[in-house]
């Protein structure tokens, strides 16, 4: 099979980090351009980036010149799907364009995901909202389909079985690793043996996106889902893994093994196509008493290519119709990079690349 050129759009910062480590290789796609500012354009990757990852830089790509990123660069390359890790002052403009130019935009950037015309898609979720995708391409040639913010993505995993049961209320408090902040995003004297309980926006993005991705998509347009939530985000000094604290309110009763069953059993889409980036099962239930760890489970999630893309559940209790119970998503494999290629994933079995 032919593999499908692509563009890594930031590919110095961390995320683009990642997404070059998974799409290495890749069984669908081939990165053929990487896009850097103009700090790090004309230079060979292997000699501009700050490698941050364990492994070393992939051998295939060390001699690959940077290009400035540009829509122009990226339309005279010829690649037509591109993944965005761009920062987002500046991916909303250059992403719509190139979508309006046939372009296939897989976005991390939370710039368009509350654009009404652009799904925030997490497959095993909301499969059906990729329909707005295809009206998108129907009308402009391209398309736009942006991943979730990292912590949302872990939190509205979990919701999804719960929501036969009736979710009144969502408190949610969360304890995020400072690679969430990016490569330069805290000074070490401000985090170090500390906690900073604020992020900026963070609250307000875990809000207005889990509604939007746990609502109904009516003709082309989403109905969200009406529910009262509280949400409160911390920094921590861990290095990669948010976990989140969540008690939800639920309409009917419930007993804890139904709630354990609802989540070991929880399968999507992605896991019935048999999706390269998608992990066997989405929910890990740990039965320790201190799990979820951000150091121990981070990469959760089997085969090898999904590994950082399950969600570790833990400390499950019941109190009336309150759940409560810990939950750690990987925010650079799930809530980033390997939610991207998820979705370019679930659009190529779709038939909606290319064509």
């Amino acid at each position: 099979m032919d593999k499908i050129p692509c563009a890594v759009l930031g590919c110095t910062g961390l995320v683009g980090q990642y997404f070059v480590k998974l799409l290495l290789n890749h069984p669908f796609f081939e990165i053929k351009l990487l896009t850097a500012s103009e700090k790090s354009a004309k230079r060979k990757f292997g000699e501009s980036v700050k490698w941050m990852l364990s492994e070393d830089i992939p051998k295939e790509l060390m001699e690959m010149v940077i290009e400035v990123t540009s829509v122009e660069n990226i339309l005279d390359s010829g690649v037509k799907v591109v993944f965005s890790a761009l920062p987002s002052s500046i991916a909303s403009d250059i992403e719509k364009n190139l979508m309006k130019n046939g372009v296939f935009v897989f976005s991390n950037s939370s710039s368009n995901r509350m654009d009404e015309i652009v799904p925030i898609l997490i497959p095993e979720i909301n499969p059906d909202h990729i329909k707005l995708a295809e009206a998108q391409k129907k009308k402009f040639g391209g398309f736009i389909i942006t991943n979730s913010n990292c912590t949302t993505s872990g939190l509205v995993l979990a919701l999804k079985p719960l929501l036969d049961f009736g979710i009144k209320k969502i408190f949610m408090n969360s304890y995020q690793s400072v690679s969430g902040a990016g490569r330069r995003g805290l000074p070490s004297m401000d985090i170090l043996g500390n906690a900073i309980p604020f992020i900026k926006d963070e609250e307000e993005k875990v809000e207005r996106e889990t509604r939007k991705i746990l609502g109904i998509l009516k003709e082309n347009s989403i109905e969200n889902l009406e529910v009262e939530m509280f949400v409160n985000c911390c920094r921590i000094p861990t290095k990669i893994g948010h976990l989140e604290s969540v008690l939800v309110e639920l309409e009917r009763d419930f007993t804890l093994e139904e709630i354990f069953e609802r989540f070991k059993s929880f399968k999507g889409e992605p896991q019935n196509l048999n999706l390269p980036t998608a992990p066997e099962s989405p929910l890990i239930v740990r039965i320790e008493e201190d799990r979820p760890q951000p150091e121990i489970d981070s990469e959760a999630g089997f085969p090898e290519r999904a590994k950082g893309m399950a969600i570790s559940i833990g400390r499950i209790r019941k109190k009336g119709k309150y759940l409560s119970f810990f939950l750690l998503v990987n925010n650079l494999i799930r809530g980033s990079a390997g939610g991207s290629i998820l979705n370019a994933e679930f659009a190529y079995f779709k038939r909606i690349i290319g064509g």
